[in-house]
């Protein structure tokens, strides 16, 4: 069965044969295409009145010459003009391949998110490339990441397994971010045997104190089958919509559930989960038919 990493080298790598298409998905759509992703609903369990817009980012993999310090700024810079009452940072800021010219360094690419504005505030998770790329965290098993601290030391809050409470026109809501469910890699090295996650679901949500609603940050979607009801919408990144996607399908994605949760608004048992395709992209930069993307949702 051909993994998702092999599927992009092969298809990185046959750029020369298919100069049209590869073109395009290697230069144009990866570099030069930013879209708006817009959903509006109205959760099961809603407060009604409660109207609050939320943009999300995901997946930045910051390197050059494909992210760069001065593109994360730019994209900000949109984000800041679509109106969000909060902005949500999805994970994965660390690059995620080795094609690259220079890799961005945290102070940089949390410099170039220190300009997202939004009234109700800026509020962030980690991701496992996050996590893969921090030597002392894995040797550590725990902990803070180089981007925890970039994070921190620009003002944004990092969500480790942490809910907190918010109110917009006098009406309560929950902003609940779990740690990442791949932050630790297995190897000799590191003395593990599997990889391990450092999520913890029923721990965060025994925060919520009252009825308001619960939106959930969570890098990878696959927590999704877990989610409970309570939770009127899970927000996720990670899988880059399979950076390859051929009539709303992607062959290969990064996910136990394969297209399931590859990609947009999945509702399962009356329970929302909204992936965003990200802006960046790991293994190889290739992008096909899932450009990158800023996420907008307005709920009620």
């Amino acid at each position: 069965m051909i993994t998702r990493r092999g599927f992009l080298q092969v298809l990185g790598s046959g750029f020369a044969s298919a100069m049209a298409l590869g073109g395009y998905a290697f230069a144009v759509e990866p570099l030069a295409r930013l879209r708006i992703a817009h959903y509006s609903l109205t959760p099961p369990g809603w407060t009604p009145g409660l109207r609050l817009r939320v943009v999300a980012l995901a997946d930045l993999h910051a390197c050059e010459p494909w992210m760069s310090a001065r593109r994360i700024a730019s994209i900000c810079e949109r984000a800041n003009e679509l109106g969000g009452d909060v902005t949500v940072l999805l994970g994965d800021y660390a690059s995620g391949m080795n094609l690259v010219t220079r890799y961005v360094h945290s102070a940089e690419w949390s410099k170039a998110l220190s300009t997202l504005k939004a009234p109700l505030g800026i509020h962030a998770i980690m991701g496992n490339h996050d996590w893969w790329e921090d030597r002392t965290a894995q040797k550590n098993g725990g902990g803070d990441t180089f981007g925890h601290r970039a994070l921190a030391e620009v003002g944004i809050p990092v969500y480790s397994n942490r809910a907190l409470r918010f109110e917009k026109d006098g009406l309560g809501f929950w902003i609940a971010g779990l740690e990442d469910q791949l932050a630790l890699l297995p190897g000799k090295k590191w003395k593990r045997s599997a990889m391990g996650g450092l999520d913890d679901l029923d721990g965060t949500l025994a925060q919520v104190t009252d009825e308001a609603p619960v939106i959930l940050l969570a890098h990878e979607p696959d927590i999704f089958p877990r989610v409970p009801p309570r939770v009127s919408l899970t927000l996720s990144g990670h899988t880059h919509g399979g950076q390859v996607r051929f009539i709303g399908h992607s062959p290969v994605v990064p996910s136990r559930f394969g297209d399931r949760y590859a990609y947009g608004h999945i509702v399962e048992e009356e329970r929302n989960l909204i992936v965003s395709g990200g802006l960046g992209c790991s293994i190889a930069p290739v992008r096909f038919g899932v450009p990158p993307e800023i996420v907008v949702v307005d709920l009620g």
